[in-house]
């Protein structure tokens, strides 16, 4: 069992964001779904009936949980997803599906529809970089990481 589960507090659109991210990664599912009770039972819930007040998804076997608390708080970069790809191409995927902010992106960080970031990079980043300065500055320069850019760094 997994000793720690993210959770992620959306605004209003949790149930959206289970379903997008089980769609991006393959052998994902939506475990479960608790609704808001109906406002007419208590003011505290008022214009949340049949929002998502726990839900629990698996992405690849990490579980997530999440729920609609409103617009209080929001997602930054202090924190976010790490996704190391086997290659370019998954790389390409990942990112095609979840860089939604330009101005969000540097260094294989990017940002999705739902304000959540990511880290889309090679899981040979410490083999491609390995402390040679010419490829962290590649990266540095790079929004979308481009192995073969990194690789061929200053060599």
């Amino acid at each position: 069992m997994q000793k720690i589960t993210p959770f992620l507090w959306f605004n209003n659109n949790a149930e959206e964001a289970m379903n997008y991210y089980v769609s991006v990664f393959k052998d994902s599912k939506i475990v479960h779904v608790e609704r808001y009770p109906d406002e007419s039972l208590d003011e505290h819930f008022k214009g949340m009936s049949n929002k998502v007040i726990s839900g629990t998804f698996e992405l690849n076997g990490q579980q997530f949980m999440c729920l609609d608390g409103g617009p209080q708080y929001t997602f930054n970069e202090a924190i976010s997803l790490f996704v190391p790809c086997k290659d370019q191409a998954e790389i390409d995927y990942f990112w095609s599906k979840l860089s939604h902010v330009p101005e969000a992106e540097q260094c294989g960080w990017c940002k999705d529809k739902f304000g959540v970031s990511w880290q889309i990079v090679p899981e040979n980043m410490g083999e491609l970089l390995g402390g040679r300065p010419e490829a962290i500055q590649a990266m540095m320069k790079m929004k979308k990481l481009v192995i073969a850019e990194l690789a061929n760094a200053a060599v």
